[in-house]
This record gives C-alpha cells, structure tokens and sequence, in this order.
C-alpha cells in the first residue's frame, strides 16, 4: 500500500508532441491517459499533466536563492543522487540548456542539495534535487 498521498500536478504546454518527446522520451516518464488537448505522464510515481494551453505560457519571475536566479514557478522530484547524477548527465549529453548548472547548493550548511534547472519546450521550469543525506529535505 501506498504511504505518501501521489502528488497531482497540471501545467499548461504549447505542443503536446513537443511535451511527449521532452517528458517521455528524454525524462523517461511513462504516459497514461491522453486526448487531443492533454497528456498524463508518470513523473516519479506522480501524476503530472501536461495541458495544451498555448496562452497560460509566459515568463517565470526568479527570486534569489543561494547565489541563483531560481524560477518562482517550478516542478520537480528529489532523486537519489545516483539518478540525479546519470539524470545530469543524459541532459548534458542531449544539449540540454540549463537555467541553472547541476552544482550542489548549502555546501556545507544544512540542506545542502545537488540540484539543476532546465525549462521544458514550453518554458516550464523543472528543478531536480538530490541529497547525501535525505534528513535535510526539511531540515531548518
């Protein structure tokens, strides 16, 4: 049995073939359900719904986190590091242009997180995190 409640999330897209190639094929996230105006995909056991809504697309603003310019509207999953490792690297490898370099952020203090930011063909911001130690996703 499921312990922690699956996260739902629907965000709008300018091109669903677009979004099937980005989530699917380079993110590896299975799809589900689908019509001509919407797609499921399955982002790390999560729902995620990709939405044709060409008009809802515009411009993240950005807030200053740790030295970075980090979108305010983002999405994302916390991966083991060695995921989140071979995920940077197929980016890498795909030509992906990120926001924000895979580095690791709090270095040293507590929350320290490997993470990166990439926009999906629509400007969605993504942002993948890892930690050593998983104690330190909420710790203050």
């Amino acid at each position: 049995m499921q312990s922690i409640p699956l996260f739902h999330l629907a965000f709008p897209v300018r091109d669903l073939a677009e979004a099937r190639r980005f989530y699917g094929d380079l993110l590896g996230c299975p799809e589900g359900r689908s019509s001509d105006e919407w797609v499921d995909f399955n982002f790390h056991g999560h729902q995620v719904v990709a939405h044709l809504a060409p008009d809802e697309l515009g411009p993240a603003s950005t807030n200053e986190v740790d030295g970075d310019k980090v979108p305010v509207r983002h999405f994302g999953a916390i991966l083991p590091m060695a995921e989140w490792e071979a995920l940077a690297g197929k980016l890498r490898d795909a030509g992906t242009r990120f926001v924000i370099e895979p580095h690791v952020r709090f270095k040293g203090q507590v929350g320290e997180q490997a993470t990166m930011f990439f926009l999906d063909p629509s400007g969605n911001a993504l942002e993948f995190k890892a930690f050593g130690d998983l104690s330190q996703v909420f710790a203050k």
